[in-house]
């Protein structure tokens, strides 16, 4: 059965670009021009995934990410944010209202769909454990929900498969490269970053239990070694 990808941008050379390599690779493929469109589009069309545009005539991006994940009916689906501003904040802004992944234009069309296909694995992909509990923290694999002391954090997918990712090897040093190979579904150098600005999020939500995450200098992250 056909994956459906929306792709929600203003320019029409990216929107064919993009439509041409998806459709190539199997994929069923729908667009809009705008925000409000895409928000149209989206209730109807019920696809897989969003490519979406920060910078949107209208509605921006941010927004039209804020509303999808504010809809229990939409909220599912995961969002793969198209973007020319590479800034940290920018990017963290983008994760922070419930984007799973981000690229920056201008974009390989080979890495687009490379990231398209990551994605997808990571929300189809059965769960290794059904809840892991850490002293106060607990994971649960089938809820996707993640709380501290009893009280909920609200994670994005990404943020939430990392963390889940990392707490299933309790003291072992991971590379950038093996979080992204891990949590991504790829590995290339390039986007060592992408790691680096979620966990800089997630450490962000996690409030206290922000601890657990130690920085390996010069090598990667580290889910701490706890006595349970």
């Amino acid at each position: 059965m056909k994956k459906n990808i929306l792709i929600i941008e203003d320019e029409e050379d990216i929107i064919e670009l993009v439509k041409y390599n998806l459709e190539k690779e199997g994929f069923s493929v729908r667009s809009a021009k705008d925000g409000e469109e895409g928000l149209r589009v989206i209730k109807s069309y019920k696809p897989s995934l969003v490519l979406l545009d920060l910078m949107l005539p209208g509605i921006d991006g941010l927004e039209v990410a804020k509303k999808i994940k504010k809809d229990d009916n939409l909220a599912h689906i995961p969002i793969i944010m198209l973007t020319a501003k590479a800034a940290e904040s920018d990017v963290v802004v983008g994760l922070e209202v419930g984007a799973d992944d981000y690229i920056t234009k201008p974009f390989s069309p080979k890495i687009l769909v490379s990231r398209v296909k990551a994605v997808l694995r990571r929300h189809e992909s059965p769960a290794a454990q059904k809840r892991i509990k850490i002293n106060k923290l607990v994971i649960d694999s089938i809820k996707h929900k993640v709380s501290f002391g009893g009280k909920e954090i609200s994670l994005t997918l990404t943020e939430y498969k990392l963390l889940e990712y990392m707490a299933q090897k309790p003291g072992m040093v991971l590379s950038r490269s093996k979080l992204l190979d891990g949590v991504f579904g790829y590995d290339s150098a390039v986007y060592d970053r992408t790691i680096d600005v979620h966990i800089k999020s997630l450490r962000q939500k996690l409030g206290k239990a922000k601890a657990y995450i130690e920085t390996v200098r010069g090598i990667g992250y580290r889910f701490k070694e706890i006595e349970r």
